[in-house]
């Protein structure tokens, strides 16, 4: 068990590295108002802290920098949280004042202001596409021989898929062939769709469109959809500006494991909700080995949930960045929820 006065010491050194980039050493600690002990003192402390791993010696400095179990201590036991100021405040809830309609504008535009805020990358994971309902259909003619299939779901998402119409097919085809869709498959997930438009919707097709077998093939295409949730990126290329990512070989690295669906899906804590930090070795991936993770989920509806993840450096502002995501995951569980139940 650390002793109060190391306490201090660590908290401080975490502090200042943070903010500075620079070893902390204790000339620099003992000029602190809470500080009342000698630099001799303190340099005493920080050995100790050294030797019971939370603190490192850098090669080109006296001074110490937090340790991955360092980080982890102030994570479990010092951290406090920070209040935001009412820019930061206000930025964030101008989301939630805009009458966007669709729910993947929201979600990007909140992945951006938040690495906009934090000069760190955020990800969020949307909810799962397919347990979307169907809530509206709709088919625009392009050509002659192409057209559009506009599906509007009941959380504001929306799937555009182009596709090419039979030959034989009437343009006046496609307004029954809508009000078909839209009486029988309203309310059905995405996920369903394919087998309910053979099941409820195909043989009142055939009854009212002669190539009704050639068009249900082609919606059959163009309704295909993965029970997985969409990804969007903020601030992709924020690490380049960290002192940290200087070395091109960790930037390539990292920038690989992004092009990656799956391993960016692995940065998310498996259906936890609250808010999670990993550090480091943590993360279990190399490319992450000097990077901190902090997620959080948010809820739409009781059915569906997102996530929320900043990447920064081990050496991330934990204080504000929780801060940020608590307001952040709030605000889209309040305003996605209240789309989903047919509010602005």
């Amino acid at each position: 068990m650390l002793t109060n006065r190391q306490l201090q010491i660590l908290q401080v050194i975490v502090d200042d590295f943070v903010i500075s980039a620079q070893p902390v050493g204790s000339r620099q600690i003992s000029k602190k108002d809470s500080i009342t002990f000698s630099p001799a003192t303190i340099r005493n402390e920080m050995a100790d802290l050294e030797e019971l791993g939370y603190l490192e010696k850098t090669h080109t400095s006296s001074g110490r920098i937090p340790s991955e179990k360092g980080y982890r201590f102030y994570v479990d036991h010092l951290l406090q949280p920070k209040t935001m100021s009412l820019k930061d405040v206000g930025l964030i809830q101008s989301i939630f004042q805009n009458q966007i309609v669709e729910m993947e504008q929201v979600i990007r535009e909140s992945a951006s202001i938040l690495s906009d805020l934090t000069s760190y990358t955020t990800i969020l994971l949307g909810p799962n596409v397919g347990k979307h309902r169907i809530k509206r259909f709709q088919i625009v003619p392009l050509t002659a021989q192409t057209a559009v299939a506009i599906i509007v779901t009941d959380n504001g998402h929306v799937e555009n898929r182009t596709f090419t119409l039979p030959d034989g097919f009437d343009p006046s085809d496609i307004e029954k062939t809508v009000n078909i869709l839209n009486e029988r498959l309203i309310g059905v997930p995405l996920l369903e769709l394919q087998s309910k438009l053979e099941l409820e919707a195909f043989n009142v097709l055939r009854q009212h469109v002669h190539t009704a077998d050639s068009i249900l093939q082609s919606l059959k295409n163009v309704t295909s959809v993965q029970n997985e949730g969409k990804i969007y990126f903020g601030g992709k290329t924020n690490m380049l500006n960290q002192p940290e990512f200087h070395d091109l070989n960790k930037v390539r690295a990292l920038l690989e494991l992004m092009e990656k669906e799956s391993q960016v899906i692995s940065l998310f804590q498996p259906s936890d909700t609250g808010i999670h930090i990993r550090i480091g070795s943590e993360n279990n991936h190399l490319a992450m080995e000097d990077l901190s993770v902090i997620t959080a989920t948010y809820a739409i509806g009781k059915e569906q949930e997102g996530s929320i993840a900043i990447i920064g450096p081990t050496r991330m502002d934990y204080q504000r960045v929780i801060s940020l995501l608590d307001i952040m995951s709030s605000g889209l569980t309040r305003v996605l929820s209240n789309k989903q139940n047919g509010g602005l």
